[in-house]
């Protein structure tokens, strides 16, 4: 594959893994109603956690069959949305200095990506596949349409909640929905 179509095509994978709403752009939209910078960096840690599932995926799909760890990873990830949804409730309440430390919000970025079970799951379908058939560029061109899309979203979001107000308290509802959305469709699927 070119090199040009090689990026380009790990830029569109990247794109396609980011941009729908889910578990990790409602927590980065919750982050980013308050703060630009804590959104950068929980964006930043969802972006370390894809490396780190890229990395294990590659190692363990060698060795392993991980068909069977489908539905426990699904119970397990619906407890953890609903956990995450909650925090976002409680933070969208605090005031706004009140943010935790950076290395406690990219943590957070890198637990919720690594714990989500799409994320996961992505990885170990066409993340593995499209992984194996483009190489090291089309990677590279997924990890960079990862960070373009980590520092416009909270961009655009913060832009919107600086000019007004309650765009922040309606932008963490709408996250802790759709993290509370997610952890009853895995609740779903675990049964």
């Amino acid at each position: 594959m070119p090199l040009l179509e090689s990026l380009g095509f790990g830029a569109a994978l990247g794109f396609s893994l980011t941009v729908p709403p889910g578990p990790m752009n409602a927590l980065i939209a919750s982050r980013a109603a308050r703060s630009f910078r804590a959104a950068v960096l929980t964006g930043l840690g969802a972006m370390t956690s894809d490396a780190i599932l890229a990395a294990a995926v590659f190692s363990l799909v060698q060795f392993v069959d991980l068909a069977p760890i489908v539905r426990p990873l699904d119970a397990v990830g619906a407890g953890v949305m609903a956990y995450f949804g909650v925090r976002v409730l409680r933070s969208a309440r605090a005031p706004p200095d009140s943010l935790p430390s950076d290395a406690r919000t990219f943590s957070l970025g890198v637990a919720v990506g690594v714990s989500n079970p799409f994320q996961v799951a992505w990885w170990l379908t066409a993340g593995l596949a499209f992984a194996r058939f483009g190489g090291p560029l089309l990677l590279a061109g997924l990890f960079g349409a990862i960070l373009v899309w980590v520092i416009a979203f909270p961009y655009a979001l913060s832009a919107g909640a600086r000019r007004s107000p309650r765009i922040a308290r309606y932008i963490s509802v709408a996250s802790a929905a759709i993290m509370f959305a997610f952890a009853v469709y895995l609740a779903a699927l675990a049964l």
